[in-house]
């Protein structure tokens, strides 16, 4: 058996074809005639386009916009001056095109990968797939077909990225395993809209699989078995059947209010990033967005967003939410989230430092642009305002006061807008957590950002592996933290809510339910899961697991319990 991520849910059963890396080295020397090498670039270039943009079609028709945008990301990337006007400028100084693309895609790839949040590392992912078929084009190599293996393959890789994920066949294409890559990887990401088990980041596969190997992959556990004996692969047979069952099952949630087994009633949101986002969020059945990350306007930028381009974006997801709630989180850059032209100036330890509502508050006028676009659209939809890494009650004040200066101005011009607009809090840092009642009586909701929460209630990186194996949202302390946040929220009489990821864990939802959460916001496609798993829950039942798993003085034995609880 071998260990991985899991990335995309299911049981895949079939035999194996490894897809071999490409020698993409080449000879680094001096250009004479740069005119003839950038023409060299630009026909690589212009390829590389037209081969993406027919993808991204393809994509389209099959899986869906959203998925087909992995790959337009690579259009734009390609088209910023920033990475070809620099590669172009390589040239003219005599670089050889191949040595361009390197050192310039490295260059960001490097940038984006010191990153902490998901969302920026997949980025160095997605340029290293840009330079890679930009240097097979300059090479002339050609690109391997996936589209054409065998019914019942299992694809073994070092790297699958967008531009091989689009090629795949799901008829014939059963399972997936690659040596890199994570859950929210862009590979991983079309693997699940596809449908396909997945399991990622399994060390050396490449070397261990053999061609016609047979395969198990589970990609619900991330285990991969290769050359099973008969009683592992029976089982895994019975497990692929009960699946199947089971996703059946969870198309009947469609449609369907949120309530527990005892019919108590919650809320089930969608975490998003973009305005297109929003769709994927009413597709899936969500019943309003929990989390707007609004940074990705900024950081798809080269310059700050206008009052006007935030406002659209905002009106655009309060319109596809048709009067469900959107709670857009101001600006949480910072940290990991850098954005050049803002000309952030460089810290020893970010993630303690100048970052979210602290830079909002430093940088008033970029801020109140930003709250003027959300007031202003909230005139569209059932808008909220919610403020992130709050760790006093001075940070959400002022962030009122604010929002109480432009209604004044609004209302002075005649500008529309709700004026019962709700202004919360992300409780994700101990600090707010420990004045959990004194923040409740300042905000009008409270959302747990369970990643952040857990990093710094621990004290631990979660980027570093040596410390990873205290990143845990069951640790006790955690959970105290987070039934203690709830308790304050309801007895302040405000709606409680979680966007982290724990949200969605089948693990965890039974504890959320015991200590009153009112909201689960996940990822879209989850939203039938968590609807299912809440389903089967009684809050007598929640309550007395609740008060088992909190006497319990470890991670471990904390695990151990709530998986014996699981329901099927």
């Amino acid at each position: 058996m071998y260990k991985g991520i899991a990335a995309s849910r299911g049981i895949g059963i079939g035999s194996v074809c490894v897809i071999a890396e490409h020698d993409l080295t080449y000879e680094k020397k001096k250009i004479e005639d740069t005119a003839a090498e950038k023409e060299r670039f630009n026909a690589a270039v212009e390829k590389f386009k037209a081969d993406t943009m027919a993808q991204a079609s393809d994509i389209r028709k099959r899986i869906g916009p959203k998925e087909a945008e992995i790959l337009e990301g690579h259009l734009v990337m390609i088209s910023d001056p920033s990475m070809s006007g620099e590669m172009s400028k390589m040239i003219d100084a005599g670089q050889c095109a191949e040595s361009a693309v390197e050192a310039v895609c490295d260059m960001f790839i490097g940038m984006f990968s010191q990153m902490d949040d998901d969302m920026m590392r997949q980025r160095a992912s997605d340029i290293s797939d840009v330079k890679t078929s930009l240097l097979k084009l300059l090479l002339g190599i050609e690109e391997v077909d996936i589209g054409k293996v065998a019914p019942g393959t299992i694809i073994v890789a070092r790297d699958l990225t967008p531009s091989m994920t689009s090629q795949i066949n799901k008829e014939n294409v059963v399972g997936i395993i690659t040596e890199v890559g994570g859950k929210t990887s862009h590979s991983a990401i079309l693997a699940r809209a596809l449908e396909i088990p997945a399991v990622l980041s399994v060390p050396d596969i490449t070397k261990i699989a053999k061609d016609k190997d047979s395969a198990v992959v589970d990609g619900t556990e991330g285990t991969v078995y290769l050359n099973p004996e008969g009683d592992v692969l029976s089982s895994y047979v019975i497990k692929r059947e009960d699946f199947i069952r089971k996703q059946a099952e969870l198309k009947g949630f469609l449609g369907k209010p949120t309530v527990t087994a005892d019919g108590e009633s919650r809320e089930l949101f969608c975490n998003i990033g973009t305005p297109k986002d929003a769709k994927k969020a009413v597709e899936c059945d969500g019943e309003g967005i929990g989390l707007f990350r609004s940074e990705f306007l900024f950081m798809d930028n080269n310059h700050l967003p206008t009052e006007d381009e935030q406002f659209n974006a905002y009106k655009e997801a309060a319109q596809t939410l048709a009067g469900k709630p959107v709670i857009i989180r101001t600006l949480d850059i910072g940290g990991d989230k850098d954005i050049p032209y803002l000309n952030m100036k460089k810290e020893e330890n970010p993630f303690l430092g100048y970052r979210a509502v602290r830079y909002c508050l430093g940088n008033e006028e970029t801020y109140k642009l930003q709250l003027r676009a959300i007031v202003r659209a909230s005139a569209f939809g059932k808008i909220k305002i919610m403020v992130p890494l709050v760790t006093c009650v001075e940070e959400i004040r002022k962030v009122k006061e604010l929002v109480s200066g432009i209604k004044k101005e609004f209302d002075a011009n005649g500008t529309p807008y709700d004026k019962d607009i709700e202004v919360g809090c992300m409780i994700e840092t101990p600090s707010a957590s420990l004045i959990a009642d004194f923040l409740a009586k300042e905000a009008d909701f409270f959302s747990i950002g369970t990643n952040d929460l857990t990093q710094y209630t621990m004290s631990v990186d979660r980027g570093n592996a040596d410390v990873a194996y205290l990143y845990s949202t069951f640790q006790p302390s955690v959970l105290r933290s987070i039934k203690h946040i709830i308790e304050c929220g309801r007895n302040a009489g405000i709606p409680v809510g979680m966007c982290g990821e724990a949200a969605a864990d089948p693990l965890m939802i039974p504890l959320l339910i015991s200590f009153g959460l009112t909201e689960f916001s996940v990822n879209p496609v989850l939203v039938l899961t968590a609807r299912c798993i809440i389903s089967k829950w009684s809050k007598k039942e929640a309550d007395a697991l609740a008060e088992k798993v909190m006497s319990l003085p470890t991670e471990g034995e904390i695990v151990k319990a709530l998986k014996e609880a699981v329901k099927e």
